[in-house]
């Protein structure tokens, strides 16, 4: 898919996201289409705003949709004391030193994760680019789609394609796998410079990196088992955590395919 004009959609919803702001400033906005704004706090969706269509009229007009999973009601003037109360309780749980026993505050670890990581992705390694990085990348496989957590660029030019799981998985070296060649599929088309990704850089015609990040004791015990029969082409690296982070994400061991005499030499 063509990626998209974030400065174009942030401008067509300016009223929406100030008025998001005014209340819960450190909401995270997070652009899905042209026509379709995500609102989150630490990955957590509340609101989107969207351009709606009357089948009546056939006038579009914006508006702002709030809730947490299947609850989702349109703003009105009514409803408006329930939307600001949503986001002060956003504010007030889902922080790093919010309760955790409460359903907010352990809600979509995984969003949390990414948004942290996207945020700050040289806390991974200091050879990526801190932008443009982007998350929640659809890829196709025929007429499978998947999304890709995060696309990054290293300083080289080089893609890096990073999966992440905040618990014990025993899917996320395959899943990386999967996530990688479609990405290598796409780069040996040339189609994330067609589709406008990292516009202005010429993308290195390097295989991708495949990077697998995790807490460091919840990497499934299963993991170095399956990386030992990866073809030698996939570049891989698994990234350890620290368990604390929501609090600061630091890597704490990395572990790289082990290199081969002639490799080395």
């Amino acid at each position: 898919m063509h990626s998209i004009d974030e400065g174009l959609a942030r401008e067509r919803f300016t009223d929406s996201i100030a008025r998001i702001r005014a209340i819960l400033p450190q909401s995270e906005v997070v652009v899905l289409s042209p026509a379709l704004i995500s609102f989150r706090r630490h990955g957590l969706e509340f609101a989107q705003a969207r351009i709606a269509h009357d089948p009546r009229t056939f006038q579009s007009a914006q508006e702002i949709a709030f809730g947490v999973g299947p609850e989702e009601r349109v703003l009105n003037s009514e409803n408006e004391p329930h939307f600001a109360d949503l986001m002060r309780l956003a504010a007030a749980v889902r922080h790093q030193d919010g309760p955790k026993n409460h359903a907010l505050w352990r809600m979509h670890p995984e969003r949390w994760l990414e948004s942290l990581a996207a945020a700050n992705i040289a806390a991974l390694a200091g050879r990526l680019q801190p932008e443009p990085v982007y998350a929640q990348v659809p890829a196709f496989a025929a007429a499978d789609r998947a999304m890709i957590d995060i696309l990054a660029i290293t300083r080289e030019a080089r893609l890096a394609v990073i999966e992440l799981k905040a618990d014990e998985d025993t899917h996320l070296p395959l899943q990386g796998v999967d996530y990688w060649s479609r990405v290598a599929w796409h780069q040996s088309r040339g189609e994330f410079a067609q589709f406008g990704y990292f516009p202005g850089r010429e993308i290195s015609p390097q295989k991708p990196l495949l990077m697998l990040v995790a807490p460091a004791l919840h990497v499934h015990p299963t993991t170095d088992t399956i990386l030992r029969y990866l073809s030698p082409e996939i570049d891989w690296e698994v990234l350890g955590i620290d368990e604390h982070w929501r609090e600061q994400i630091r890597v704490v061991f990395r572990k790289r395919p082990p290199r081969s005499p002639v490799q080395a030499a």
